[in-house]
């Protein structure tokens, strides 16, 4: 494992982060870890979401058209039919 420093960090600044820290229970050090982990989780999720950048063979429905539809497919294959689904929302709905 490599050690990290951090120069330069206001007194105000180091205050406010013990403060978080303390009010996790955990260190400063423990805390400041967990901040760098985090963001280094987030850089590789970026990077996957880059990946599909400019895609155009996605859904085009809205969300709550997705979820009707996702609806009407769970009821025909439950065997309950379209009548026991959920009343379809309005298109004007948001």
């Amino acid at each position: 494992m490599v050690a990290l420093q951090i120069r330069g960090v206001d007194d105000a600044v180091k205050d406010a982060l013990a403060e978080r820290a303390r009010a996790r229970g955990q260190s400063l050090q423990a805390f400041l870890l967990s901040l760098v982990q985090e963001e280094a989780r987030r850089s590789s999720n970026l990077a996957v979401l880059d990946q599909f950048e400019g895609r155009c063979d996605g859904s085009r429905l809205t969300p709550g058209e997705a979820d009707d539809a996702l609806e009407q497919h769970r009821a025909e294959r439950d065997g309950r039919g379209t009548d026991d689904a959920r009343p379809a929302r309005s298109s004007s709905a948001t």
